[in-house]
């Protein structure tokens, strides 16, 4: 659920309709509940997302607009807090690979149906 999550919100900062598509058809698959999707984009405001997820949700915005400023000293604690070495480092994959899809989606001009 949390890897969805996070595909989820990098497909929104980027603006991929077929990704944003396709993984919340797979999240809703899995069960989960329609609000923590259709509220994933305010998900500093929503009382239903884990600590874990918010720092994993973090993360993803800042890894995804690294332009801006990098990857502050603050939000990597706050990720480390709850991920060890491994999953921290599985979790940057995930978002690194998540925006690579974007860009070749967007690119080729791979549309949501």
């Amino acid at each position: 659920v949390l890897y969805e999550l996070v595909k989820i919100r990098a497909s929104q900062l980027n603006g991929c309709a077929f990704c944003i598509n396709m993984h919340t058809k797979d999240l809703r698959d899995m069960g989960e509940a329609e609000k923590r999707i259709y509220l994933l984009d305010a998900w500093r405001e929503a009382t239903f997302y884990t600590e874990k997820e918010k720092a994993a949700l973090e993360l993803t915005e800042t890894v995804t607009k690294i332009s801006e400023k990098g990857v502050p000293d603050e939000t990597y604690e706050k990720v480390r807090k709850h991920f060890n070495e491994k999953e921290f480092v599985a979790l940057i994959i995930l978002i690194n690979t998540i925006n690579s899809w974007n860009r070749i989606a967007i690119s080729t001009r791979m549309t949501a149906k």
